[in-house]
């Protein structure tokens, strides 16, 4: 079944600790254009890449951990 971002986003938030950084790289890119602020995107994008350019899987996870309110500021409309 095709999952919207909505749904995506649900799903990620009730079961963070099992989600990939990857994966929430990924819904966190798609969140980026609905933002009105550009210094809130600017500031997303840059995350994004220096999370990317993290080795370290528990260090990136920890990092993408600081993305999940963006994730309920999606929820609750921007």
């Amino acid at each position: 079944k095709f999952m919207t971002l909505e749904d995506k986003i649900k799903q990620t938030m009730t079961d963070v600790e099992n989600t990939s950084s990857e994966e929430i790289l990924e819904i966190i890119t798609q969140i980026v254009p609905h933002f009105r602020s550009e210094l809130t995107s600017d500031y997303l994008q840059g995350k994004i890449q220096k999370i990317r350019n993290e080795s370290d899987e528990s260090e990136k996870k920890k990092q993408c951990l600081t993305l999940i309110p963006y994730f309920e500021w999606y929820l609750q409309g921007l």
